[in-house]
């Protein structure tokens, strides 16, 4: 089955794989070939993909993910490997966000707030599950 994952800057993925891992919002899921169609909103989360007998790992922000017919799209506003997440970023937007949140009351900058903190700590969370090299 064929697989792209986009962002609006790149293509980050594009080629066949055997299987796909994703974390959607209702929760996480898992496609194989020959998958009913389905269209998920997707939540910050690893999207793992077993590619040629090697599997590869890949962090992704709020997106979706659509697949029919053992073709399948992952869109994202941001797709990272862990070697390419900066952990002094990451830590430093965490701690921005829980201090913003700490003292704001206005609802709207909350909310952006608040996913800019489940962004920070998903990104966190994946470099510690991979590790920090690429793959």
């Amino acid at each position: 089955m064929h697989l792209q994952i986009l962002t609006p800057e790149k293509t980050a993925f594009d080629g066949e794989v055997e299987s796909i891992s994703a974390p959607g919002e209702a929760g996480g899921l898992e496609v194989l070939k020959d998958h009913a169609p389905i269209l998920s909103s997707l939540i910050p989360g690893d999207v793992r993909l077993l590619s040629g007998g090697k599997v590869q790992n890949f962090h992704v922000s709020f997106g979706f993910l659509e697949f029919s017919h053992n073709r399948g799209v992952i869109l994202a506003n941001a797709v990272e490997k862990s070697g390419e997440i900066d952990m002094e970023r990451v830590m430093a937007a965490k701690e921005r966000a829980e201090k913003y949140l700490a003292s704001s009351k206005h609802e709207v900058d909350v909310a952006r707030a608040q996913k800019a903190l489940i962004r920070a700590r998903s990104r966190e969370k994946f470099v510690q599950k991979i590790g920090t090299s690429a793959g």
